[in-house]
């Protein structure tokens, strides 16, 4: 899965700018844009300031807040001279974008206060596209962009959104900019970058929608993997999220996640959830890893390391692992990682209920306020 995130950016902003050279003759500081209170001359203006911010936190690594400054227009500059600020400010964040490195992950207070390379990519790539939406309904003009931006930012920051046949539309609804039919109106919205869970040796880096779907169909999700991967579990897992989001059933904080390796980078297996918790709290999970990785903790390192994620939330109670009773190594690793094997009693009636394989064994683990 190659890198466009970059090339994304680059796009967005073209096509920004060649459809506010259409209307330079026209007065931007009067008329509102859009449903914006702002005015479109403030609103061009926004769209600089947007691409900057994220260009400088993205090189500057920031880490707890944004970096602390601003842009301003001299004195006099026209619409022309704004609509370069706009190319300036979003040459320098495709560039920031393309030196990152892949591991590179710097403040977004949106949802877990930081964003990768991608995420920034994405953000900049929404500002633009309904922003300049936004000025062009102001203007009296209609705007269409590239098609492939509106899929970009929809799989890479609008993981909860159920796609749609027209993913122009589908954001414009989902950003309260327009309606769908079969869909209620959207009053209140935000992106959600995907979410990584740091443990001793590993990163656990939430999987998007875009990287599911390539690493389902056969690619690498945009990872680096060691040899052999990645593995036929996590390419299973990668099409059960790919399906979940097509359904509008996806949560991502319960997708897949891919293990990364600290000390080099490298992803060497995945580790997610087989759904959302059910009414009663339930999760199951399962996890893999490249072969020759095998044998180092690293399973049993990123399944503790969820498990404690997940435990720490309100809607999960209980979280289960259902495992043959041959795969010795796995009941290993769910064992080191705080699990225990279930009753006899309660297995037989989570095969009745769930319709099990006979093989497989329950190993459970338990918040701590249904410790018992």
């Amino acid at each position: 899965m190659r890198d466009m995130g970059g090339e994304r950016v680059q796009e967005a902003v073209a096509s920004c700018a060649a459809l506010l050279r259409t209307v330079t003759d026209r007065d931007w500081g009067g008329p509102k844009a859009g449903r914006l209170e702002w005015s479109c001359h403030k609103t061009a203006f926004h769209i600089a300031e947007d691409l900057i911010a994220y260009a400088a936190n993205l090189a500057g690594r920031a880490r707890d807040a944004y970096v602390p400054f601003e842009i301003t227009l001299d004195e006099g500059t026209g619409s022309e001279g704004l609509i370069h600020v706009i190319e300036t400010t979003g040459a320098l964040l495709t560039a920031a974008v393309r030196t990152a490195p892949r591991e590179v992950r710097a403040f977004h207070p949106y949802p877990f206060r930081s964003a990768n390379r991608e995420g920034f990519a994405a953000m900049g790539v929404a500002e633009v596209l309904l922003h300049t939406h936004d000025i062009a309904e102001g203007l009296g003009v209609a705007y269409e962009p590239p098609a492939e931006l509106p899929g970009f930012v929809l799989t890479t920051i609008f993981p909860h959104v159920r796609p749609g046949p027209d993913a122009w539309r589908t954001l414009l609804w989902a950003t309260g900019r327009g309606d769908l039919p079969g869909r209620a109106p959207v009053t209140e919205w935000r992106w959600r970058n995907n979410l990584v869970l740091p443990t001793d040796r590993l990163t656990l880096q939430g999987v998007t929608p875009a990287a599911a779907a390539d690493l389902s169909s056969g690619g690498d999700g945009g990872f680096t993997w060691v040899v052999g991967g990645p593995f036929e579990g996590t390419r299973e897992a990668a099409g059960m999220m790919s399906k979940a989001y097509e359904e509008g059933v996806h949560r991502p904080e319960f997708g897949l996640f891919v293990l990364v390796r600290r000390q080099d980078g490298l992803a060497v297996g995945g580790i997610g959830f087989h759904g959302t918790p059910d009414e009663e709290g339930v999760a199951e999970v399962g996890y893999d890893l490249v072969e020759g990785v095998r044998g180092r903790g690293y399973a049993s390192e990123a399944l503790s390391a969820l498990s404690e994620w997940a435990l720490a939330r309100d809607d999960v109670r209980l979280l289960f692992a259902a495992i043959h009773d041959d795969n010795v190594p796995s009941q290993r690793v769910v064992s080191r990682a705080g699990y225990v094997r279930t009753t006899v009693e309660e297995e037989r009636a989570a095969r009745e209920q769930h319709d099990m394989d006979a093989s497989l064994r329950l190993y459970v683990r338990r918040g701590h306020a249904t410790a018992a």
